[in-house]
């Protein structure tokens, strides 16, 4: 890609002799290696594969659905189509003669008619010239009516009456009608070959033609006398004659139209002539509105309203109008005539063509390779190149061009913009200003806008936007206190496998509350009935979600009530198919007794080693031995959780009363001497003789711990434990 033109309006050349030079494939292939040094090598783009012809180019078409692009070129005479979403080249064809225009039928390439230099019309279609016929003499221009499917041929010379004559070959009928007879001034009697038909050199002829197709259908043809004349196809008839301007000089030259085109309203044509001179009219005034002068006093051969396809976004953009001749293209303001951006090509232009709402502009030239210019501010890119979008972003080499990325001004370009699109554009009443200010910057397929100027359209389009807002985030944060509310938990109603049934309610539950949740994003509460009422499927996630629907089927009632069909989850075989699945619970576990660690605690309690210790101590030791094993968690119970107890930080003093009591070994032995030992019976052999006291064992005391005796009491006082082992003391 290459910058070529400075101006504020910057115009891209993505190919053609102006951005790489042709190499051939052979030398191509033995400098690989030193070509990769090349810049202007290895920065080359061909946007479109085999985009040249060997020698020029003529006439280049783009199709009204925007994918394809015909050309025609030399040497040998061919025709190439190019298939726009896959940029190649879809085939290639050879002619007879060379061409000297063509017109797509179609929306696409499949019909087509050509003009070609041996006085004769070719139909050609995808298989091949389908058709071939001769003209009476030379053709100029073709040009196509739609509505009366004629072909009609502005031919040089003049007939037996002395008039001009622009063929008709209608293609319904299959034959020529009469053609219409043109005033060109009669045939050349001062040239040599004066008095004949066709032989003069000055002879007189209809250099182009043009048709108001989107309006009243008018017929416009331009003569070599600089006249416009105006034909009605309803009547046959000539319905005015457009005079060329005064002359500004007697010894001035005539000047001939070699361009016309009608803009889309029909009120307003473009005329240019073969000395560089572009005239604007009001068809309902003979005064021309505007004249422009191209600069290099080439005769015209390419005129081109710039108008996008719809007739709505037509009124609120910039008009512009496209004019070429062989050596420059300008784009301009048809109200005063102002430049808008000119590219100056170094070969020779034949013909231009212009992808419509996009800023693409493809030529015919001079020159092996065929050009393709990209101006960002006159549309973006094409769909079938819109990355070339972001090429410009990235490659631009003007720091002035605001639809290019430069690093200089990487934080600024789109800092503090907005992106909008054209509809929204529309809703806000700013299309007025594409174009027309650096506020609304084309990007992709719409606009950064300015947030200062976004918000105050927004403000003057709704008054009532900060209401609207406020409303809307009202809503949004009782939508999700709405969702988010506690929902009682269904009863499974069931008589058998009531664990099954309560995870498909589980299931079900979790369906509904992700249908409610997409129902609230849509609005609220209004859609779930229509949702509910209309008979159209789920999305995959809630219809085929197991669980929906199997409670209420009644081919499944008797697996919830019949006991047949009850599921032993205790089973070894349920246990292999669902090892994840635990039993549950069917009885209450017994609480386990006092481990020796707290035993041993229970132990150091004050006062439990007393002689006169009464039933009233025991009791309270019970107490304490409950409590503290209520505190600790069970091994095998797994039916609360464990709450642990925060640590509490105590101040203790070694001199204290109440200190913590000595636990050396002497003290220990001397508590064991004065302490009175319980009394025992022995008897001959050495056994010993227990007695116990029976007491009556109360409701509450069924599962506690059996209360420990006076003589384990002694054994543990014995005997000093190092470990929590339950068994040594057994």
């Amino acid at each position: 890609m290459k910058l070529s033109n400075q101006s504020e309006v910057p115009v891209y050349t993505i190919s053609g002799s102006n951005t790489a030079r042709p190499l051939p494939e052979w030398l191509a292939r033995r400098r690989k290696r030193s070509l990769k040094n090349d810049p202007e090598y290895a920065n080359r783009i061909e946007l479109l594969q085999d985009f040249e012809f060997e020698e020029a180019s003529h006439c280049i078409r783009a199709s009204e659905d925007g994918e394809w692009v015909m050309s025609t070129g030399t040497y040998k005479p061919q025709i190439h189509t190019h298939y726009l979403p896959q940029l190649s080249l879809s085939w290639a064809r050879h002619t007879d003669a060379l061409n000297t225009t063509f017109q797509l039928l179609s929306s696409d390439y499949s019909k087509s008619l050509h003009l070609q230099s041996d006085r004769s019309l070719e139909f050609h279609t995808p298989a091949g010239c389908h058709y071939k016929t001769r003209l009476p003499r030379y053709g100029r221009d073709l040009v196509y009516d739609r509505v009366s499917t004629e072909a009609l041929v502005p031919a040089v010379g003049v007939n037996g009456d002395g008039m001009g004559e622009v063929f008709r070959l209608n293609l319904e009928l299959g034959r020529y009608m009469r053609s219409f007879d043109i005033d060109v001034g009669g045939d050349d009697f001062t040239s040599a070959g004066g008095g004949a038909l066709q032989g003069g050199i000055n002879t007189g002829a209809v250099n182009t033609g043009a048709v108001a197709e989107e309006s009243h259908n008018l017929l416009a043809f331009g003569t070599t006398l600089g006249t416009v004349e105006l034909w009605d196809p309803r009547a046959k008839g000539r319905a005015g004659v457009l005079l060329p301007p005064t002359q500004i000089g007697p010894d001035d030259s005539r000047n001939e139209i070699t361009a016309l085109e009608f803009h889309r309203s029909g009120l307003t044509l473009a005329t240019g002539s073969s000395n560089g001179l572009i005239h604007l009219y009001d068809l309902r005034s003979p005064v021309p509105l505007l004249k422009k002068d191209q600069g290099y006093g080439f005769p015209i051969h390419t005129l081109k309203f710039l108008l996008p396809s719809s007739t709505t976004r037509e009124q609120t953009l910039e008009p512009k109008i496209l004019s070429s001749d062989k050596k420059i293209i300008k784009i301009w303001d048809p109200r005063d005539g102002t430049p808008w951006t000119s590219v100056e090509p170094a070969v020779d232009i034949n013909s231009v063509a212009w992808c419509k709402d996009s800023g693409m502009i493809l030529t015919a030239n001079e020159g092996r390779q065929q050009h393709s210019f990209f101006i960002p501010q006159l549309g973006p890119a094409p769909k079938w190149c819109s990355f070339l979008d972001n090429l410009v972003e990235e490659m631009a080499e003007d720091p002035n061009d605001p639809s290019a990325f430069n690093a200089a001004q990487a934080g600024s370009i789109y800092d503090n913009y907005k992106f909008l699109t054209l509809p929204q554009l529309k809703t806000l009443s700013l299309e007025h200003l594409i174009g027309r200010t650096n506020l609304l910057r084309p990007y992709m397929h719409g606009y950064f806008v300015a947030q200062r100027l976004y918000e105050e359209a927004r403000l003057i389009t709704n008054p009532y936007i900060w209401e609207e807002e406020r409303a809307k985030k009202i809503k949004e944060k009782i939508d999700k206190e709405r969702e988010s509310r506690i929902r009682g938990k269904k009863k499974a109603a069931v008589k058998v496998n009531k664990r099954l049934a309560e995870r498909l309610l589980d299931m079900e539950e979790k369906n509904e509350r992700r249908k409610a949740k997409r129902v609230l994003q849509q609005g609220g509460d209004e859609p779930m009935a229509d949702a509910t009422a209309v008979a159209e499927p789920e999305p995959e996630s809630t219809a085929d979600a197991p669980g929906s629907n199997v409670l209420g089927d009644n081919r499944f009632a008797k697996l919830f009530n019949d006991q047949d069909f009850a599921i032993d989850e205790t089973s070894w075989e349920y246990q292999l198919r669902n090892p994840s699945t635990a039993p549950a619970p069917t009885t209450k576990r017994k609480e386990r007794g006092l481990t020796a660690v707290e035993q041993e605690e229970l132990d150091d309690v004050p006062k439990s080693s007393s002689d006169d210790s009464d039933s009233e101590s025991e009791e309270e030791r019970e107490r304490t031995a409950r409590r503290k094993a209520s505190k600790r968690p069970s091994a095998q119970s797994n039916d609360k959780p464990f709450n642990r107890r925060q640590p509490q930080m105590q101040v203790s003093s070694s001199t204290s009363a109440n200190s913590t009591r000595d636990r050396s070994f002497g003290s220990r032995a001397q508590n064991m001497r004065t302490k009175d030992k319980p009394n025992r019976r022995t008897t001959v052999v050495g056994e010993q003789e227990f007695t116990f006291t029976p007491k009556g064992k109360s409701r509450q005391q069924h599962n506690a711990p059996q209360p420990t005796t006076a003589s384990s009491d002694y054994k543990s006082k014995e005997r000093r434990s190092a470990s929590g082992n339950t068994f040594r003391r057994m």
